[in-house]
């Protein structure tokens, strides 16, 4: 049996860094628009594109290289996506991204690339990923859809709110030992539920802050 890679899984920061995507059509789009999310600077070489693409490029979010990859093209580049049709093409951008030491996703087969591209849900800085390795990225997507239904859009409430009172908590001038009691307690309350009701979150924030303190003064 062949021996797969053990990934390594990771969050990056790509504000402000430059990621070349190779190809233009859909599946090119969704590493751009991915990218574009995350506030890269995204560079793409295609000689065309989707309707997407189009608009993106008239819209100055990215930088549109209409033609066929050439040696040089990943020069400065942080990322780099291989997402053409193109065997030769995706086989040149491998050889120069390996050549640069640049870390390389392979659209078209996850054993010629450096990194994989997970299925993800997002609910503000709450990020969820699943991939299977390339086995079967259909799974992937599947339970991606299964966390879309389960974890909704209060989440991104909810998890800014939890951010905001462990930093009161932090903040407060309890003892180390009664800190850690309070921040325990912050999963324990009513406000994911009262959130998914459509309480006012400044509202639910007063009444857990009221909670906490009982775990913050000194008695």
């Amino acid at each position: 049996m062949d021996k797969h890679p053990m990934y390594y899984p990771i969050m990056a920061d790509v504000a402000d860094a430059t990621c070349v995507v190779v190809g233009g059509g859909p599946i090119g789009w969704r590493k751009i628009a991915g990218l574009l999310d995350c506030g890269a600077r995204v560079v793409v070489v295609s000689p065309d594109g989707v309707p997407a693409l189009e608009a993106a490029e008239r819209d100055g979010k990215l930088v549109w290289h209409r033609r066929r990859f050439r040696p040089g093209d990943l020069a400065g580049a942080a990322l780099a996506f291989a997402a053409t049709n193109d065997e030769a093409a995706n086989a040149a951008v491998r050889e120069e991204a390996r050549r640069e030491g640049v870390l390389l996703n392979a659209a078209y087969g996850a054993d010629q690339g450096d990194f994989l591209v997970p299925s993800v849900v997002r609910r503000g800085r709450l990020i969820l990923a699943v991939t299977t390795g390339g086995a079967s990225p259909k799974l992937a997507r599947r339970i991606a859809g299964e966390w879309e239904r389960t974890y909704g859009p209060e989440y991104e409430a909810y998890t800014e709110l939890l951010d905001r009172l462990r930093g009161r908590v932090l903040s407060s001038e309890a003892d180390a030992e009664r800190k850690l009691l309070a921040l325990g307690e912050l999963l324990e309350t009513d406000a994911l539920e009262r959130l998914r009701a459509g309480a006012p979150p400044a509202e639910v924030e007063a009444d857990c802050m009221k909670l906490l303190q009982s775990k913050l003064q000194n008695t």
